[in-house]
């Protein structure tokens, strides 16, 4: 932990690991090791939802002397084996938030991977076609799921950790035709209601790096990408609890 007894959180996101190049990643995890306590992953681990990719993220990842625990993002699902990329990277030591909540180092995590619809009152219905209403109860379901992890963590610090974004701000600079697609604002219901310290969140390569909840909550966008023109040097997020 810090001098000051503070415990630091990393957080990053959309790394999309490949077969190829392990030590780009080995070097990445070896500065955020250097520079934090606990390394939180907000999806998009791998590339394609490989299982060989997930596999060489575990093997990088099995080096790192920190607690590492993350969510999957929609790249992990592409390959319809996303249990076995969770299987493998459990097997390397990541605890998956999308099942239960965590505590480590005194800080509590709960996570979901999220999912689509929109934005304050532009938000989709669930109205109309079967498709549709299994859409938005996919993004309700997913919600709950991280309401159910926040309420079962009695920590003083919580950290709400996600794939897609709940707020708009967050993913302003994509195109806005494209922004029900990138989050949904039934995801931050949860987190104004329940109250964390900060939400982070990945899947928007081209929004903005930091927004608020309608409750002021700091809410960040860590995708890989971001941080790289936050700060090319130190392409993550560090914050002190």
């Amino acid at each position: 932990m810090a001098g000051n007894g503070t415990v630091r959180v990393a957080a990053l996101g959309d790394i999309h690991v490949t077969e190829h190049a392990p030590d780009r990643y080995r070097n990445l995890f070896t500065a955020i090791a250097h520079d934090a306590d606990i390394l939180v992953l907000c999806g998009d681990l791998t590339n394609r939802g490989l299982p060989d990719e997930a596999a060489v993220l575990a093997d990088v990842l099995r080096a790192v002397p920190m607690p590492v625990l993350a969510v999957l993002g929609n790249h992990d699902y592409e390959s319809g084996q996303a249990d076995e990329v969770t299987r493998i990277l459990c097997q390397g030591g990541v605890v998956m938030l999308d099942d239960e909540p965590h505590e480590a180092c005194g800080v509590g995590f709960a996570g979901a991977v999220g999912f689509i619809g929109g934005f304050d009152g532009h938000s989709l219905a669930p109205f109309g076609e079967d498709l549709i209403k299994r859409l938005v109860h996919e993004t309700v379901d997913q919600a709950l799921k991280l309401e159910s992890g926040l309420s079962r963590l009695r920590t003083e610090h919580r950290v709400a950790v996600l794939h897609y974004a709940p707020i708009k701000a967050t993913v302003e600079g994509e195109p806005p035709e494209i922004f029900p697609f990138l989050g949904s604002s039934r995801l931050v219901e949860p987190v104004d209601r329940l109250g964390v310290d900060l939400v982070v969140h990945g899947h928007a390569h081209h929004g903005t790096h930091q927004g608020k909840t309608p409750r002021g909550i700091p809410v960040y966008n860590v995708s890989e990408a971001i941080m790289q023109r936050v700060d090319e040097e130190h392409p993550y997020l560090v914050v002190e609890l």
